[in-house]
């Protein structure tokens, strides 16, 4: 059996015995977002009543009263409960939930009484697996990347040190209800459908990488540093139809990168139109955390104690190093990916939240799993 078999089927073995590891509750901003797919399934409407009423002490502190009772200051002025959590989770969720529901209603036939409520165990299991099965697929989908550029060796270790040494597994196994594991997901499917059609990007494969990108946006907001990728891909070779004269090809490319702003918009409509109904304009996030662009807290993102990116997950430092090292494979690449990694460095720390408050490790990065596979060690490539 070839070695990358082996190394594929080694990984799908260890997800399986990890499985039990997933914990299926809702709690803190998994709160919020879960409450999205419950309104879709369930209440039918962007209703989150019975979500905050239900939700871990922690949470309702500050959001209900001594009686039980929903404060008025956590209305909006459309009516609806202040929810700023992304619905992309949610909506990667439903067809998990949907079988859920399902069971529950058959067990409701064969004289079964669990609640379909969307709170009872078979929901909260479905989430749960769920975020597990996203994030175990981020995993495999940079394994495959990876090893486009390094050796399978190196690409199975980083896999393993990536996945059981950094802030994922906390995301996709301890805290499903967030938002992160589903995001490593969506970030590296994007990432990797756009290295796959990077050397002749098609008018068809630009709208798919659109929708992925619109998907990546509406799990979570912050992903859209991402697309400094195809800007900067875009930005070079426009750079190459200038000074080989070919406007034919540069005016093609832009009309293609019209195309694709296009399709993120659309595909991210089911943001748009959620803060519509939430907050009244589809341009309020709900957001009221201040961001400072002239400070950014640079030094302590990376390495405060307080959830710093490489003082609490070390490997990633190793991991950023390799991006350097990249270059010896992927010129490109390794500057796209260095730059992006800035530029997402500067935004989290020009948050005023930027240590994640309730987090292991900079929970803020773990959308950057496809990133942290890099050409490390170097001595291991064959």
């Amino acid at each position: 059996m070839p070695r990358s078999d082996k190394l594929e089927k080694a990984l799908i073995l260890i997800f399986l015995l990890t499985l039990p590891l997933s914990n299926p509750w809702v709690r803190g901003d998994g709160v919020g977002y879960y409450a999205y797919a419950r309104a879709m399934l369930i209440e039918h409407r962007l209703d989150f009543q019975k979500d905050w009423l239900a939700a871990n002490p922690s949470y309702r502190m500050g959001r209900v009263d001594s009686e039980g009772r929903l404060l008025p200051s956590q209305y909006t002025s459309t009516g609806h409960l202040d929810n700023h959590f992304s619905i992309g989770p949610a909506m990667l969720w439903f067809p998990f939930l949907l079988v859920a529901h399902g069971f529950v209603h058959l067990n409701h036939v064969f004289g079964g009484h669990i609640p379909a409520d969307g709170f009872s165990f078979p929901y909260t299991l479905a989430m749960a697996l769920a975020t597990s099965l996203y994030g175990f697929l981020a995993l495999w989908i940079s394994f495959q990347l990876a090893k486009k550029y390094v050796s399978e060796k190196c690409a199975f270790l980083s896999t393993l040190g990536i996945w059981f040494a950094s802030s994922l597994p906390v995301y996709m196994y301890f805290n499903p209800s967030w938002s992160h594991a589903q995001s490593a997901f969506a970030a590296a499917l994007f990432l990797w459908y756009w290295d796959r059609t990077r050397p002749e990007r098609a008018w068809t494969q630009w709208v798919i990488l659109g929708l992925m990108a619109g998907l990546m946006m509406d799990v979570y907001y912050v992903n859209a540093i991402l697309l400094l990728i195809p800007l900067l891909e875009s930005l070079t070779r426009y750079w190459n139809s200038i000074r080989s004269n070919e406007v034919a090809a540069g005016t093609r490319l832009f009309l293609k990168n019209i195309l694709f702003i296009l399709v993120i918009a659309i595909a991210f409509l089911p943001t748009l139109i959620a803060k519509s109904v939430i907050y009244g304009s589809a341009l309020n996030f709900g957001y009221g955390e201040l961001w400072n662009l002239a400070s950014p807290a640079l030094l302590k993102v990376c390495l405060s104690s307080e959830h710093g990116l490489f003082s609490w997950t070390p490997i990633l430092a190793l991991a950023v190093i390799g991006l350097f090292f990249l270059r010896r494979q992927d010129k490109f690449l390794s500057l796209y990916s260095i730059a992006t990694f800035a530029a997402y460095v500067y935004t989290i720390g020009c948050y005023s939240d930027w240590a994640g408050i309730s987090s292991f490790g900079s929970r803020f990065f773990v959308s950057l799993t496809r990133f942290l596979f890099s050409d490390w060690p170097p001595s291991l490539n064959g």
